[in-house]
């Protein structure tokens, strides 16, 4: 008998704010994301494991984690 499980990430778009990347050395549109990681058995998504909220620079790609009440405050 085989037992198929593994891990299966979904990103959700909370938001798009205007910010400063550090990167880039400017204003720009930033996207605010919710990764949601679950643990999956048999291809269907039972729990999830781990939740981290991003804030990508749509112009260099230069990711950054949130936390979530910093999240809150950015929507």
């Amino acid at each position: 008998m085989f037992i198929l499980f593994g891990l299966r990430s979904s990103t959700r778009r909370l938001a798009v704010v205007m910010r400063y990347c550090s990167v880039c050395g400017g204003t720009f549109a930033a996207a605010l994301d919710k990764v949601v990681t679950k643990f999956s058995l048999f291809f269907v998504p039972l729990l999830p494991v781990r939740v981290r909220r991003t804030l990508t620079c749509t112009r260099c790609a230069t990711t950054s984690r949130v936390s979530k009440e910093q999240a809150q405050r950015l929507r």
